[in-house]
């Protein structure tokens, strides 16, 4: 993540606003895309210890992602971050309905029906997940599939407490 990143605020009550819930938007997708999500979503074991710990940020933190229901990542982890949502009470907010766009090459996506926030987010690939601070300022980001850690939850947890151990190093 780039100095950028975390010096811009976002407007978080702009981007509730443009967004829909996590569940929303898995209730809002078309069949059959509808299905994997849903069996994955049945299917997928939280990990109950992160579960537990993610809990303790649920109102410091928004994550807010962007998706596609044909995407592959996005069917496997979009149904992951609803689990999160549910057993935690954390705000999950989802950018819907992203289409590239084959017609122009100089543009990645097809804007509309692609929200214009691709551009500003600089979104290259899905789903790209941010976690945001209440300030609106970004603390974190997975593109695609964690990088760092093994599964979803363990990988937010890690970006959200990441910056606790950069402080207590440097002090």
């Amino acid at each position: 993540m780039n100095k950028m990143d975390k010096m811009k605020q976002i407007n978080l009550q702009e981007i509730i606003k443009k967004t829909v819930s996590i569940n929303e938007y898995i209730e809002g997708i078309a069949h059959p895309f509808k299905d994997k999500f849903l069996e994955r979503k049945q299917t997928y074991q939280l990990n109950e210890e992160i579960i537990s710990k993610l809990k303790e940020y649920a109102n410091k933190v928004v994550i807010v992602a962007f998706s596609a229901e044909w995407c592959k990542d996005c069917t496997a982890n979009i149904p992951v971050l609803a689990l999160i949502a549910e057993k935690t009470g954390m705000k999950i907010r989802v950018f819907g309905g992203l289409k590239k766009d084959p017609l122009n090459p100089k543009e990645k996506w097809r804007i509309p029906p692609s929200p214009p926030e691709v551009k500003t987010f600089n979104v290259e690939k899905i789903p790209h997940i941010m976690i945001l601070n209440r300030k609106g300022e970004i603390i974190g980001k997975i593109t695609e599939n964690p990088r760092y850690k093994e599964t979803l939850e363990e990988e937010i947890l890690y970006l959200i407490e990441k910056p606790k151990e950069f402080i207590s190093q440097s002090s």
